[in-house]
């Protein structure tokens, strides 16, 4: 059973006194809901969990402590009769629900969440979301329980005309939406009957994105230009190779590389997006390319320099910040170096990992694919290489109209 008290919480303030809180106690676990308010250890009876007459507003005050202590009663017989979460965590939550109630309150401390996690690029796109969802609503908040369908619908028709994004952006958008509604949802912000996403409700599936890597002759076109070795082209042709051969290495994980990370002719590494760690063998041509920094080492452990003047290479969220801006100036140099070459596929830093899986296509076991991606599920694996693999499609179509 649950209790609920108003006590003086022992954590002294600068002034001598002491911050006034609902203590909600489930299971010999507390939490605490500050009131806002301090008074002494002299003014507060402690038997009687009420301020006492020497406070000079302690009528007031002591009206409050009572609506306060209502309202945490209140909130954990909602609990019990709707047999959800009575924890006192749960109850906290509840209480502290009209000051969050509103989607962009928790919109907001999502993005706080989110930074504090070090996602840069997660925060950069909700941000970015929040901002166009507001924009939408004139500027003005909404409560979860107006997030209908029908606004919901007006939305994707806002966005797919206005703001004339494709359909795989909507899905974002509204994915963001969904995933804030359901943090509401777990933190007892809004009940689920308001949920708006589901069947017969909002619906939505991303549309299968075209992946187009290079191959192998698109690859020795790069391998072979002539560039000045001091120029910015060739070191970023040396980064794009180096991610291919290391079958497709994501950017992130290409600029975090150490040359701590090498031991006994391999390299170990763990990929940032999920952490699976693993080791792969130095191919030749990688080592070639690794010999050239490896002889102007400066005094950082860091094969490429773009991140070696961060301060801290722990703080995540700067790391993955400062990687967002070189990948966009690799980008650029990168769509020079294709024309140059008379490439007229779209090239990018993530073009390697596409490129890897276009020229392995059927040629590698599907679980051998899975460890060099260093996807957690088979599934993704069979999925991302889908993208790549014709032959069986094209046999087919021959069969009909190779007459």
């Amino acid at each position: 059973m649950a209790s609920v008290k108003v006590v003086l919480r022992k954590k002294q303030n600068k002034d001598g006194s002491y911050p006034l809180a609902v203590r909600i106690t489930k299971d010999r676990k507390s939490s605490f809901v500050h009131v806002g308010h301090h008074v002494s250890e002299l003014q507060w009876d402690s038997t009687k969990g009420r301020v006492k007459k020497n406070h000079p507003n302690s009528v007031r005050l002591n009206n409050l402590l009572s609506k306060k202590l209502a309202e945490a009663e209140d909130s954990l017989l909602d609990l019990e009769v709707t047999k959800t979460d009575t924890s006192s965590l749960a109850i906290k939550r509840k209480l502290r629900a009209p000051k969050e109630a509103s989607f962009f309150a928790q919109a907001d401390i999502r993005l706080k969440n989110l930074r504090k996690q070090g996602k840069y690029n997660m925060y950069k796109s909700d941000l970015s979301r929040t901002k166009t969802f507001k924009k939408f609503l004139n500027d003005s908040d909404i409560s979860f329980k107006d997030i209908s369908v029908a606004l919901l619908n007006r939305y994707r028709a806002y966005l797919k005309g206005t703001k004339n994004v494709s359909e795989l952006t909507v899905v974002g958008y509204l994915t963001f939406i969904q995933t804030v509604f359901n943090q509401a949802i777990r933190e007892n912000i809004v009940e689920q009957k308001y949920y708006p996403f589901g069947k017969d409700k909002i619906r939505f599936k991303a549309p299968q994105s075209l992946k187009i890597g290079l191959s192998r002759e698109e690859v020795m076109l790069i391998h072979d230009m002539a560039l000045p070795e001091d120029s910015y082209l060739h070191h970023v042709r040396n980064i794009w190779l180096i991610s291919f051969y290391f079958a497709g290495m994501r950017i992130s994980d290409t600029l975090r590389l150490k040359w701590t990370d090498f031991q006994n002719d391999r390299l170990y590494y763990a990929m940032g997006k999920n952490a699976k760690g693993g080791s792969l063998k130095i191919p030749e041509k990688a080592d070639k390319i690794l010999g050239v920094y490896r002889e102007n080492k400066n005094n950082h452990d860091l094969v490429f320099s773009e991140l070696s003047d961060l301060p801290d290479l722990n703080d995540k969220f700067e790391v993955q910040k400062r990687i967002a801006v070189v990948n966009r100036g690799l980008n650029v140099a990168l769509r020079e170096i294709a024309e140059k070459a008379g490439i007229t596929k779209k090239l990018t830093m993530h073009i390697s990992r596409h490129t890897f899986g276009n020229i392995s296509g059927d040629k590698i076991p599907i679980q051998m694919l899975q460890k060099l991606y260093r996807h957690s599920d088979i599934t993704t694996t069979i999925g991302y290489q889908a993208n790549f693999i014709h032959k069986d499609a094209d046999e087919a179509l021959d069969a009909v109209i190779g007459f």
